[in-house]
Protein backbone atom coordinates (compact mmCIF):
# COMPACT_ATOMS: atom_id res chain seq x y z
CA UNK A 1 0.00 0.00 0.00
CA UNK A 2 1.02 3.11 -0.86
CA UNK A 3 2.84 4.73 2.63
CA UNK A 4 2.64 8.39 2.02
CA UNK A 5 -0.88 8.88 0.29
CA UNK A 6 -3.76 6.65 -0.98
CA UNK A 7 -4.89 9.99 -3.24
CA UNK A 8 -2.47 11.86 -5.47
CA UNK A 9 -1.63 15.54 -5.20
CA UNK A 10 -1.03 15.87 -8.93
CA UNK A 11 -2.09 13.70 -11.93
CA UNK A 12 -0.98 14.44 -14.94
CA UNK A 13 -2.13 13.28 -17.66
CA UNK A 14 -0.70 12.65 -21.65
CA UNK A 15 -4.08 12.65 -23.46
CA UNK A 16 -3.29 10.04 -26.22
CA UNK A 17 -5.93 8.58 -29.42
CA UNK A 18 -7.94 11.38 -30.08
CA UNK A 19 -6.58 10.80 -33.82
CA UNK A 20 -7.17 6.88 -33.73
CA UNK A 21 -10.39 7.01 -31.89
CA UNK A 22 -12.06 9.24 -35.37
CA UNK A 23 -10.22 6.96 -37.68
CA UNK A 24 -11.94 3.73 -35.89
CA UNK A 25 -15.20 5.66 -36.89
CA UNK A 26 -14.58 6.77 -40.30
CA UNK A 27 -14.51 10.56 -38.79
CA UNK A 28 -11.92 13.88 -39.66
CA UNK A 29 -9.04 13.86 -36.69
CA UNK A 30 -10.65 17.20 -35.50
CA UNK A 31 -13.77 15.45 -34.16
CA UNK A 32 -11.85 13.20 -32.40
CA UNK A 33 -10.12 16.23 -30.65
CA UNK A 34 -13.37 17.63 -30.00
CA UNK A 35 -14.39 14.19 -28.06
CA UNK A 36 -11.04 14.95 -26.67
CA UNK A 37 -12.24 18.02 -25.04
CA UNK A 38 -15.36 16.56 -23.41
CA UNK A 39 -12.96 13.72 -22.00
CA UNK A 40 -11.57 16.60 -20.13
CA UNK A 41 -14.33 17.93 -18.82
CA UNK A 42 -15.25 14.79 -17.38
CA UNK A 43 -11.92 14.19 -15.68
CA UNK A 44 -11.55 17.69 -14.40
CA UNK A 45 -15.13 17.24 -12.43
CA UNK A 46 -14.24 13.73 -11.45
CA UNK A 47 -10.14 14.97 -10.63
CA UNK A 48 -12.18 17.90 -8.47
CA UNK A 49 -14.96 15.40 -6.63
CA UNK A 50 -12.46 13.12 -5.43
CA UNK A 51 -9.90 15.59 -3.89
CA UNK A 52 -7.23 15.54 -6.60
CA UNK A 53 -5.38 19.09 -5.99
CA UNK A 54 -3.88 19.63 -9.11
CA UNK A 55 -4.23 17.69 -12.75
CA UNK A 56 -1.82 18.63 -15.48
CA UNK A 57 -2.77 17.76 -19.36
CA UNK A 58 -0.53 17.68 -22.19
CA UNK A 59 -2.31 19.56 -24.31
CA UNK A 60 -0.11 20.28 -27.17
CA UNK A 61 3.31 19.42 -27.46
CA UNK A 62 6.72 21.84 -28.71
CA UNK A 63 6.65 18.81 -31.71
CA UNK A 64 2.79 18.93 -32.75
CA UNK A 65 3.75 21.61 -34.64
CA UNK A 66 4.98 19.50 -37.35
CA UNK A 67 1.62 17.62 -37.61
CA UNK A 68 -0.60 18.59 -40.70
CA UNK A 69 -1.35 22.67 -40.94
CA UNK A 70 -5.40 22.25 -40.89
CA UNK A 71 -4.70 19.87 -37.84
CA UNK A 72 -3.06 22.51 -36.32
CA UNK A 73 -5.08 25.06 -37.29
CA UNK A 74 -7.91 23.22 -36.24
CA UNK A 75 -6.17 22.70 -32.83
CA UNK A 76 -5.83 25.94 -31.83
CA UNK A 77 -9.56 27.46 -33.37
CA UNK A 78 -11.04 24.73 -30.47
CA UNK A 79 -8.13 26.39 -27.63
CA UNK A 80 -10.35 29.44 -28.66
CA UNK A 81 -13.36 28.17 -28.26
CA UNK A 82 -12.56 26.81 -25.23
CA UNK A 83 -11.06 29.38 -23.54
CA UNK A 84 -13.60 32.07 -24.33
CA UNK A 85 -16.88 29.46 -23.31
CA UNK A 86 -15.20 27.52 -20.28
CA UNK A 87 -13.63 30.10 -18.13
CA UNK A 88 -16.89 31.59 -16.63
CA UNK A 89 -18.13 27.49 -16.13
CA UNK A 90 -14.56 27.45 -14.17
CA UNK A 91 -15.21 30.35 -12.24
CA UNK A 92 -18.21 28.78 -10.46
CA UNK A 93 -16.71 25.12 -10.00
CA UNK A 94 -14.01 27.17 -7.82
CA UNK A 95 -11.05 25.61 -10.48
CA UNK A 96 -7.31 27.51 -11.03
CA UNK A 97 -6.36 27.55 -14.21
CA UNK A 98 -2.33 27.93 -15.06
CA UNK A 99 -0.41 27.01 -18.28
CA UNK A 100 2.89 25.50 -18.87
CA UNK A 101 4.70 25.97 -22.17
CA UNK A 102 6.40 28.03 -24.20
CA UNK A 103 4.19 31.39 -25.15
CA UNK A 104 6.57 32.92 -27.20
CA UNK A 105 5.74 30.90 -30.25
CA UNK A 106 2.13 30.86 -29.93
CA UNK A 107 -0.55 32.94 -31.29
CA UNK A 108 -0.78 36.39 -29.93
CA UNK A 109 -4.68 36.29 -29.20
CA UNK A 110 -4.49 32.48 -27.90
CA UNK A 111 -1.95 33.57 -25.42
CA UNK A 112 -3.95 36.68 -24.59
CA UNK A 113 -7.16 34.47 -23.95
CA UNK A 114 -4.32 32.08 -21.69
CA UNK A 115 -3.05 35.51 -19.52
CA UNK A 116 -7.08 36.53 -19.17
CA UNK A 117 -8.71 32.64 -18.15
CA UNK A 118 -5.32 32.82 -15.67
CA UNK A 119 -6.59 36.04 -14.07
CA UNK A 120 -10.12 35.22 -14.05
CA UNK A 121 -9.53 32.10 -11.92
CA UNK A 122 -6.31 33.43 -10.04
CA UNK A 123 -8.43 33.43 -6.93
CA UNK A 124 -9.93 29.78 -7.18
CA UNK A 125 -9.26 27.48 -4.54
CA UNK A 126 -10.12 24.19 -5.50
CA UNK A 127 -8.44 22.08 -8.60
CA UNK A 128 -5.69 23.77 -10.52
CA UNK A 129 -5.61 22.79 -13.87
CA UNK A 130 -2.51 23.14 -15.68
CA UNK A 131 -2.97 22.53 -19.32
CA UNK A 132 0.50 22.34 -21.16
CA UNK A 133 0.63 24.22 -24.37
CA UNK A 134 3.57 23.99 -26.62
CA UNK A 135 5.08 22.51 -23.71
CA UNK A 136 8.33 20.24 -24.34
CA UNK A 137 10.60 19.28 -21.05
CA UNK A 138 13.31 19.09 -22.95
CA UNK A 139 13.03 23.15 -23.60
CA UNK A 140 11.70 23.40 -20.80
CA UNK A 141 14.98 22.74 -19.22
CA UNK A 142 17.01 24.58 -22.05
CA UNK A 143 14.89 27.64 -21.17
CA UNK A 144 15.34 27.45 -17.19
CA UNK A 145 19.36 26.74 -18.30
CA UNK A 146 19.31 30.04 -20.21
CA UNK A 147 17.82 31.87 -17.68
CA UNK A 148 19.86 31.06 -14.91
CA UNK A 149 22.49 32.14 -17.15
CA UNK A 150 21.15 35.25 -17.40
CA UNK A 151 20.31 35.65 -14.03
CA UNK A 152 23.73 35.51 -13.31
CA UNK A 153 23.04 32.59 -11.23
CA UNK A 154 26.54 31.26 -9.15
CA UNK A 155 28.14 27.63 -9.57
CA UNK A 156 27.07 25.27 -7.88
CA UNK A 157 23.99 24.88 -9.36
CA UNK A 158 21.10 23.22 -6.58
CA UNK A 159 17.79 21.65 -7.70
CA UNK A 160 16.16 24.48 -5.60
CA UNK A 161 17.74 26.91 -7.55
CA UNK A 162 17.38 25.41 -11.02
CA UNK A 163 13.61 24.37 -10.09
CA UNK A 164 12.82 28.22 -9.67
CA UNK A 165 13.81 28.66 -13.47
CA UNK A 166 11.26 26.44 -14.24
CA UNK A 167 7.86 27.40 -15.59
CA UNK A 168 5.95 26.82 -12.89
CA UNK A 169 8.11 25.97 -9.92
CA UNK A 170 5.42 26.26 -7.21
CA UNK A 171 3.45 23.61 -8.45
CA UNK A 172 4.29 20.37 -7.27
CA UNK A 173 5.41 17.60 -9.24
CA UNK A 174 3.06 14.56 -10.48
CA UNK A 175 2.42 12.02 -8.10
CA UNK A 176 0.96 9.99 -11.11
CA UNK A 177 1.25 10.02 -14.71
CA UNK A 178 -1.09 8.62 -16.73
CA UNK A 179 -1.42 7.75 -20.52
CA UNK A 180 -3.83 6.85 -23.00
CA UNK A 181 -4.04 4.71 -25.70
CA UNK A 182 -1.66 1.92 -24.99
CA UNK A 183 1.60 3.81 -25.83
CA UNK A 184 4.30 2.83 -23.10
CA UNK A 185 6.69 6.43 -23.47
CA UNK A 186 6.69 9.77 -21.93
CA UNK A 187 7.16 11.84 -25.18
CA UNK A 188 8.78 14.77 -23.30
CA UNK A 189 6.16 15.64 -20.84
CA UNK A 190 7.49 16.88 -17.57
CA UNK A 191 10.90 15.11 -17.92
CA UNK A 192 12.47 16.97 -14.70
CA UNK A 193 9.41 17.02 -12.53
CA UNK A 194 8.53 13.18 -13.16
CA UNK A 195 12.14 11.66 -11.56
CA UNK A 196 9.96 9.75 -9.03
CA UNK A 197 6.54 9.65 -10.43
CA UNK A 198 4.42 6.79 -10.78
CA UNK A 199 3.22 5.45 -13.96
CA UNK A 200 0.05 4.11 -15.54
CA UNK A 201 -0.62 2.91 -18.91
CA UNK A 202 -4.23 2.42 -20.17
CA UNK A 203 -5.40 0.94 -23.52
CA UNK A 204 -8.20 3.36 -23.31
CA UNK A 205 -8.17 5.81 -26.18
CA UNK A 206 -8.52 9.43 -24.70
CA UNK A 207 -12.16 10.43 -25.77
CA UNK A 208 -12.89 7.13 -24.23
CA UNK A 209 -11.86 8.20 -20.95
CA UNK A 210 -13.86 8.85 -18.04
CA UNK A 211 -14.45 8.62 -13.99
CA UNK A 212 -14.52 4.84 -14.08
CA UNK A 213 -10.94 4.83 -15.80
CA UNK A 214 -9.70 7.77 -13.39
CA UNK A 215 -10.58 5.46 -11.00
CA UNK A 216 -9.03 2.34 -11.66
CA UNK A 217 -5.39 4.60 -12.04
CA UNK A 218 -6.32 5.76 -8.61
CA UNK A 219 -6.61 2.18 -7.30
CA UNK A 220 -3.34 1.42 -9.19
CA UNK A 221 -1.44 4.37 -7.50
CA UNK A 222 -3.04 3.06 -3.99
CA UNK A 223 -1.36 0.22 -4.23
CA UNK A 224 1.94 1.31 -4.98
CA UNK A 225 4.52 1.97 -2.33
CA UNK A 226 6.68 5.02 -2.99
CA UNK A 227 10.08 5.03 -1.85
CA UNK A 228 12.09 7.67 -3.39
CA UNK A 229 14.97 5.42 -4.30
CA UNK A 230 15.31 4.64 -0.24
CA UNK A 231 15.48 1.10 0.78
CA UNK A 232 12.52 -0.88 1.55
Amino acid sequence: MNTVSSLPSHVAVIMDGNGRWAKKRMMPRLLGHRAGVKAIERTVREADAIGIKYLSLYAFSTENWRRPEKEVSGLMSIFRFVLRRKVDEMKRENVRLRFAGCRDTMPADIVELMEWAEGETRENTGLTLVPCLNYGGRQEILHAVESAIRAGVELPLTEDVFRSFLYLPDIPDPDLVIRTSGERRISNFWLWQSSYSEFYFTDVLWPDFGGKELAEAMEFYANRERRYGALK
